[in-house]
């Protein structure tokens, strides 16, 4: 599997970062394989399906998963770059909108707790569009992204993933 043309210019950090976090009542195993059910990640993002296009969704894989509100399309890319399991997953962005790294982490914690840390770092457009653009999209992420983590944190919790 070839990377996605640009993937090497897309795994820089970008401008535009955000973290999400959610502590979910489940051992840190049972959460990081709920986390790379690519397919079932359908059930906690908001308007978006997900699929493995290329590959068996491990290292090397290419996921894509297309965001639909109303009339709008957002179509994410990304490629699967390095899988520590059950600790870690590392991605990159590589698509033509949406480009940048990111990382999921699992924490063990006490009492078969585990902490989830979303991690991405995104390519803003260049001069004053990137520099408006970022505020206002900034918080929109975050939200979706903490409610859609404690999304996946309840259905983990009520046993339907994974």
């Amino acid at each position: 599997m070839s990377p996605a043309p640009g993937a090497d210019d897309a795994a820089r950090p970008g401008s535009g970062e955000f973290t999400a976090t959610v502590i979910v009542n489940a051992p840190a195993a049972k959460v990081f394989a709920a986390f790379m059910d690519w397919e079932r990640q359908s059930d906690w993002i908001p308007f978006t399906r997900v699929r493995v296009a290329e590959g068996d969704g491990g290292e090397g894989s290419l996921v894509e998963a297309v965001t639909t509100i109303g009339p709008a399309v957002l179509r994410d890319e990304i490629r699967v770059v390095k899988v520590n399991a059950p600790y870690e997953v590392r991605v990159v962005h590589c698509g033509k909108v949406l480009r940048g790294p990111g990382a999921m982490r699992c924490t063990a914690m006490s009492g078969d707790r585990t902490q989830v840390v979303l991690h991405e770092w995104f390519h803003l457009p260049p001069g004053p569009v990137g520099k408006i653009a970022w505020p206002v999209v900034w918080p929109g992420s975050k939200l979706g992204f903490t409610g859609a983590l404690k999304k996946f944190g309840r259905l983990i919790e009520q046993g339907r993933l994974p």
